[in-house]
């Protein structure tokens, strides 16, 4: 392949992952599948690892998540809040713990502590604690630099103001998820398209009295800066954790070889539809922080842990109708009105479309029979549509040109990135006041 049509191929999927990180993390609305997002993540690393004269500073090696908005002031993390590395098979899990064992230089019958925790599918935080005193709350941002959302989080009744107990650091961040259990977002569903998109976009009102409306709960499951540390290992962190008043996954568990790590892994896939929060996966850590330690971080993630993911689950439905549903940020999202169809043993109803070119794309009509697709426990979404099913006088789906909500004429904004307009249709209202 000629040097400029690799460079092209490769811009070109730089701009695609930031126009959907710029969805996941800034506008909290996931327009591709998790599975999708790391393929494409894959093929980007892939071409950096073959062409070494391919570098941008949008790169997944170089930045984490988005730039943070300009609705909160910015402060910078202590420590980084970094990404993690993902594994989607056993083969990725065995190679993983025999990079830690070569990397620190341990016989391969060493039996090397592995602690599981469940990936949960929210909004990540930090907490700063000085004294046992909560001062200073940020959201991750690009990784580099947080929001301060100090207020917002303060709202949580699940985030202890005052850490419990008297042996506690002097000075600790505590980090951890930001959530919406199932339960709760029943009863909010109506406002929002899954719960990572309610929990982030709850957490970033500029008013906490609006935060405080919606049922958000953390779950704390690391730290990053801390002073005089109390603990050696990541399972003893989290006893301490509870006792200091978190709340802390029941999920999580310590393992020593690869035949039970796997049972664990197929054991809460199986049952993720029961748990009360969206799980996407689990993370493995090395449990012994002094590890850790050595181990170190490799471009923006760390050595000794790794998130493996869950394989996506798939069921076939008829499109009932297509719905416009219009979004905080002005967002013109359309949804699929399914025949109710049980997906991973939850009862799916209604499953995004993203946005016009991907209706078109897939040219998804009123009345197809589609596979559905729930990867990750995010929004279900159709993935294709069985043509030999389709109605004689089937009719393509126009996408509206006005609102459906305050009639105004949509948009759709150009993309400085891409040199293209974007794929998201908007409500052009500038004060996003539109009902």
């Amino acid at each position: 392949m000629e040097k400029e049509k690799i460079k092209a191929l490769y811009f070109d999927k730089i701009a695609k992952l930031n126009e959907y990180n710029k969805a996941y993390y800034d506008q909290d609305n996931p327009i591709i599948s998790d599975h999708k997002y790391d393929r494409l993540k894959i093929g980007i690393l892939s071409l950096e690892n073959k062409y070494k004269f391919l570098k941008n500073k949008l790169s997944p090696t170089k930045k984490v998540g988005y730039k943070p908005s300009g609705k909160f002031k910015k402060i910078k993390h202590k420590i980084p809040m970094l990404s993690l590395s993902n594994a989607f098979s056993e083969n990725n899990i065995v190679d993983f713990l025999k990079k830690i064992k070569n990397f620190l230089k341990l016989s391969n019958d060493y039996k090397i502590e592995i602690i599981a925790e469940p990936k949960i599918d929210g909004i990540s935080a930090s907490l700063h604690y000085i004294n046992g005193q909560l001062k200073l709350g940020l959201s991750r941002g690009d990784g580099i630099t947080g929001e301060d959302i100090t207020l917002n989080l303060k709202t949580i009744r699940s985030i202890p103001a005052r850490l419990k107990g008297s042996k506690f650091p002097e000075n600790i961040e505590i980090r951890g998820e930001v959530y919406i259990s199932k339960k709760d977002f029943k009863n909010i569903s109506n406002k929002f398209a899954n719960p990572r998109n309610a929990a982030g976009g709850s957490l970033r009102q500029k008013d906490p009295l609006e935060t405080k409306k919606i049922p958000l709960q953390f779950m704390a499951y690391s730290f990053g800066f801390v002073k005089e540390k109390l603990f050696k290992t990541q399972s003893e962190y989290l006893e301490l954790l509870k006792n200091w008043g978190f709340k802390v996954s029941q999920h999580n568990g310590v393992f020593t070889n690869i035949k039970d790590i796997m049972k664990n892994y197929t054991e809460l896939e199986n049952k993720r539809s029961e748990i009360e929060y969206d799980v996407d996966g689990i993370v493995y850590k090395i449990n012994d922080l002094n590890f850790q330690e050595r181990l170190g971080y490799v471009s923006n993630s760390p050595r000794w842990a790794i998130a493996h993911k869950f394989s996506s689950t798939k069921a076939i439905s008829k499109i009932l109708n297509i719905e416009i549903q219009v979004g905080r940020t002005g967002a013109l999202t359309p949804v699929a009105k399914l025949e109710p169809v049980n997906v991973g043993g939850v009862i799916i109803s209604n499953a995004t479309l993203h946005n016009e070119d991907e209706i078109i794309r897939k040219d998804i009509r009123e009345g197809d029979v589609v596979t559905i697709q729930r990867a990750g426990d995010v929004i279900p979404q159709v993935i294709s549509v069985d043509i030999n099913k389709r109605s004689p006088g089937s009719k393509k789906f126009i996408f509206p040109h006005k609102c459906p909500s305050c009639n105004s004429k949509t948009v759709k904004e150009f993309n400085n990135n891409t040199k293209k307009k974007d794929a998201v249709t908007r409500c052009p209202d500038p004060n996003y006041s539109c009902q």
